[in-house]
């Protein structure tokens, strides 16, 4: 351990109001680059924030590192995404064991907490299925709709409140900030897509309902029949037919998401393959949480200027 690590090292150890009387940062770790984003957004220079799940990586099928662990250490608060989408959080916590940071603790935020949920216990968004998503509890992405960022930042600048009071006017004056930016920002993203509103979709995997809601796109199947479920050459005949009959002309896919089956839909209908990142870093451009819709509504946008729907 080098000699500038030996003089931080103890400071990031101290609880976080004796950091902030000193002038040093809040430690935050979230589960995922989104929440990461927002945190850095409202903290500012108040806090480091670090993100469990990397970029580009699928947090629904994320397995724990065992630098996680060390990752946690000298953490003031814990942001989650709530909701079972980051389920293996509670036994990552468990073995760190600082009851601080464990549900309940004043050391961590459940993002999804004020926020109003859509597809609650598992109802689906393809009329008369069930199923949904497996996690149960409701469809987990919500900060898919830039307008759950206010709720998002409220529970943020709460949990920083709490453990570092010092802190409090500082976070509300970014959090001000932030969200007059985002607001000019949502108004912008709805007018370059409302010429689209209603337009048709499939998704391969169901995590477009809130951002479909804010931008007013209606999702008329999902390929995938669950998360992690490869579909039947039954699911995409049916998939298919649907297509057809609806007009759908775009199928949604993110990164990370296998190709195969959009493709073989989108070929039997006409429609395109449009990948959009469903998290801050998926794609160039992506790299906060204002860039990860600037990208997404620009790509869409694109593809149904260019005869998509």
């Amino acid at each position: 351990m080098g000699a500038l690590a030996l003089l931080v090292l103890p400071l990031l150890l101290c609880p976080a109001a004796v950091r902030a009387a000193q002038g040093g940062p809040v430690r935050v770790v979230a589960t995922t680059p989104d929440l990461k984003s927002l945190v850095e957004a409202v903290g500012g220079d108040a806090v480091v924030a670090a993100s469990l799940v990397p970029p580009g990586a699928d947090p629904e099928a994320y397995e724990v590192r065992p630098g996680d662990l060390l990752g946690l250490r000298g953490a003031d608060l814990v942001v989650r995404v709530g909701l079972g989408y980051d389920h293996w959080l509670d036994p990552l916590l468990a073995r760190h064991a600082d009851p601080k940071l464990m549900r309940g603790g004043a050391g961590q935020v459940d993002a999804s907490a004020g926020i109003p949920l859509l597809e609650v216990l598992g109802s689906s968004v393809e009329a008369g299925a069930t199923g949904g998503h497996a996690h149960g509890l409701a469809n987990p992405h919500y900060w898919l709709d830039p307008a759950n960022a206010e709720t998002i930042t409220a529970g943020i600048a709460d949990g920083l409140a709490r453990v570092a009071p010092g802190r409090a006017a500082l976070v509300a004056e970014n959090r001000g900030r932030f969200l007059a930016g985002l607001a000019r920002r949502l108004a912008s993203w709805q007018a370059r897509l409302a010429p689209y509103a209603g337009a048709p979709v499939v998704a391969y995997h169901n995590d477009w309902p809130y951002f479909a809601r804010r931008f007013r796109l209606n999702v008329v199947a999902v390929v995938e029949p669950k998360e992690g479920i490869a579909p039947s050459p039954a699911q995409l005949a049916r998939v298919a037919g649907l297509m057809r009959e609806q007009g759908v002309r775009v199928v949604l896919a993110k990164p990370n998401a296998p190709r195969g089956p959009a493709e073989a839909v989108a070929a039997r209908t006409g429609a395109r393959v449009v990948v959009l990142a469903g998290s801050v870093g998926e794609l160039s451009g992506t790299g906060d949480y204002l860039g990860l819709f600037e990208v997404d509504v620009d790509v869409l946008h694109d593809a149904f200027e260019a005869g998509g729907r």
